[in-house]
C-alpha cells in the first residue's frame, strides 16, 4: 500500500513540474491561467483557516491581500522615491527591497491587522460577524482609493506601476530563463515560486490542523460555549486564527503585485472576497484537498469560459455580452453543484459513523438490562447473574 501511495506521489510531483512546460507550448496565456490559480489557492488555504477551521465568516478577507500587495508594491516601486524627497535622499537609486524581506514583511503585517479586525469581533457571530468584516474590507480599499492626498502613498485609483520583479540573487522570474536551446518563460518561473509556496502553505495547514491549536478550533467552531466550557481560551485561539489567515493573504498579495507588476483598488473589491470564500465552500470547507478544488476550479473557469461566450457572442451579432454570459455560467455551475454536493465537491470524511473496525471479529457487547419491570432491581450494574440479596 505504500508503495503504492509513493508511486501515485511521484506522478502526482512529475505532472505538475511539466504542467507549465507542457502549456507554454500553447501560449503563455495558459501558464498565466495557471499561475493566478495558484494564487487564489494560496488565499483559500489562509480563508479555510480562519472559516473551515475556527468557523469564523470572513468576508473582507480581501483586504490582507490588497496590504501585502500594496506593501510589496510600494517597496519594490519607484512610487515612493519620485514622491516623497526624503526617500530618495535616504534611497537614490530606490528601494527595490529583496523578496526575503517582503514576504516576512507582507506576512507579519497582515498577521497585525488581522489581529486588529478580530479584536473587536470576539463576541460577533454569524450573520454580524460577517458585517463587520466586510465593512473592514471596503475600509481598506476606499483607504487605498483615496490615499493620494494630502500625501500621495497609494497614488489612488490610478495604481502602482513599474513593480519590480521577483529576483534570486541573478535568477530575474521577469525574463524569460534559457538552458541551452530551450527557454523557459517568465510565467513558467512563476509557477514554480508559486507552487512551492502553496506546498509549504498545505504543509503548515496540515500540521496545523492535526495540533492541539486545530482541534481547539473546531471544537470552538462546532460549539463556542462548550469549549469555553472545556477551558479553551477562545478569544486568544480566535485572535490567532484571523492573524494566522490573514498572513497567507498577505503573502499571496505580495506574490500578485509581483507577478503583474500593477496594482490598483479595483482589483481588491467585495466580489473577490465573495469569490475567496466561495472557493472555501465549494470545494468543502476544512478540507484540504476539497479548497485546493474549488480554487482551482473557480479561478480557472472564468477564463476557460472565455472561449465559449466568445462564439455565442458571434452567433447572436453582438446581441448578447461576453462578459455577461460567463458570469451567467459560472452563477449557474455554482448552482448546481450546491443541489447535487452541498457539503461540497471534496468535503472533509465524516468521522466516528462506525465504532467497530473493518475486518474485525469481535462479538459483540450485550447491552445490560436496566432494573425494571423485567430485570430484579437488585442486580448489580454489569453482573444481572449475581442477584444482591439476603436469602441464599
Amino acid at each position: 500500500m505504500k508503495s503504492k501511495n509513493l508511486i501515485v506521489f511521484l506522478f502526482a510531483a512529475l505532472a505538475l513540474l511539466a504542467l507549465p512546460l507542457l502549456l507554454q507550448t500553447q501560449g503563455n496565456a495558459w501558464v498565466r491561467i495557471v499561475d493566478i490559480a495558484l494564487l487564489y489557492v494560496l488565499l483559500a488555504l489562509g480563508l479555510n483557516i480562519v472559516v473551515g477551521y475556527a468557523g469564523l465568516l470572513d468576508l473582507g478577507y480581501v483586504a490582507f491581500f490588497a496590504i501585502g500587495a500594496y506593501l510589496y508594491a510600494l517597496m519594490g516601486s519607484p512610487h515612493l522615491t519620485e514622491t516623497f524627497p526624503a526617500f530618495k535622499a535616504m534611497f537614490p537609486n530606490g528601494l527595490h527591497t529583496s523578496l526575503l524581506i517582503v514576504i516576512p514583511l507582507a506576512l507579519g503585517l497582515a498577521g497585525v491587522f488581522g489581529v486588529l479586525l478580530g479584536a473587536p469581533t470576539l463576541r460577533l457571530r454569524g450573520d454580524y460577524l460577517a458585517i463587520v468584516t466586510l465593512g473592514f474590507g471596503e475600509i481598506i480599499r476606499v483607504f487605498l482609493n483615496t490615499l493620494d492626498h494630502p500625501y500621495n502613498v497609494t497614488n489612488g485609483p490610478k495604481g502602482l506601476d513599474a513593480i519590480d520583479p521577483v529576483h534570486f540573487w541573478s535568477l530575474n522570474l521577469g525574463k524569460p530563463l534559457k538552458l541551452g536551446d530551450y527557454t523557459i518563460s517568465s510565467v513558467s518561473l512563476y509557477y514554480y515560486l508559486f507552487l512551492a509556496l502553496v506546498i509549504v502553505t498545505v504543509i503548515i495547514s496540515h500540521r496545523l490542523q492535526l495540533s492541539r491549536v486545530g482541534r481547539a478550533w473546531m471544537a470552538i467552531r462546532e460549539d463556542e460555549i462548550a469549549a469555553k466550557a472545556m477551558g479553551i481560551n477562545t478569544r486568544n485561539l480566535k485572535l490567532l486564527a484571523f492573524g494566522m489567515g490573514a498572513s497567507f493573504g498577505g503573502m499571496s498579495g505580495a506574490m500578485f503585485a509581483a507577478f503583474q507588476s500593477f496594482v490598483s483598488p479595483e482589483s481588491f473589491s467585495l466580489m473577490e472576497s465573495v469569490m475567496i470564500v466561495a472557493m472555501v465552500v465549494l470545494g468543502g470547507i476544512g478540507h484540504l484537498p476539497g479548497v485546493i478544488l474549488g480554487a482551482v476550479l473557480l479561478a480557472a473557469l472564468p477564463e476557460v469560459l472565455r472561449y465559449v461566450a466568445g462564439p455565442l457572442q458571434a452567433m447572436t451579432d453582438g446581441r448578447l455580452d461576453a462578459s455577461i454570459l460567463r458570469q451567467l455560467f459560472i452563477a449557474l455551475a455554482m448552482i448546481v453543484i450546491m443541489l447535487v454536493r452541498p457539503r461540497g465537491l471534496w468535503p472533509s470524511p465524516d468521522h466516528g459513523k462506525s465504532l467497530k473496525r473493518k475486518g474485525s471479529d469481535a462479538t459483540p457487547v450485550t447491552p445490560i438490562e436496566a432494573p425494571g419491570v423485567d430485570s430484579p432491581a437488585d442486580a448489580v450494574p454489569g453482573s444481572p447473574s449475581r442477584p444482591m440479596s439476603i436469602n441464599p
